[in-house]
This record gives structure tokens, C-alpha cells and sequence, in this order.
């Protein structure tokens, strides 16, 4: 019983001091597009057409199926 309260505790305590607050001048470098994990639209775009291309599977991402040489 100690020890599970003892460890809910601790891992409120640790929980509660995994914020920070950012200063207003480093907001900006925090927001770059740089830091964004998510492809850009168009290389998003690119890279499933050649993955789409190149595996030349009949409905293997869920998608209608073309043919293996890119003319979809």
C-alpha cells in the first residue's frame, strides 16, 4: 500500500514538472516549419506516388490499383 502510493506520487510529482514555460523571443524558433514533423503536402504527395510505383501492389494501401510503371 506504501509503495504504490509512494509511486503515485512520485509520478505526479514528476508529471507535474515536465512543463516549462518558453520566453516569448524563443516562441518563434519553436514554431519554424523546420521543427514540424509532418511532411510538406507536395513531398508527402511525391513520396506515396513513387512507394505507389515502386510497389506495384493491387490494393495494398487501400487505394484503387494501377499499373507498376507510374501512369496511374
Amino acid at each position: 500500500m506504501r509503495l504504490t502510493s509512494f509511486t503515485l506520487a512520485a509520478s505526479l510529482a514528476l508529471a507535474a514538472t515536465a512543463c516549462a514555460a518558453v520566453p516569448q523571443n524563443r516562441r518563434a524558433y519553436l514554431a519554424d516549419p523546420m521543427m514540424n514533423l509532418n511532411d510538406e503536402p507536395l513531398d508527402a504527395y511525391r513520396r506515396q506516388k513513387l512507394y505507389d510505383t515502386r510497389e506495384g501492389a493491387a490494393g495494398g494501401d487501400g487505394a484503387a490499383a494501377g499499373g507498376g510503371c507510374g501512369c496511374q
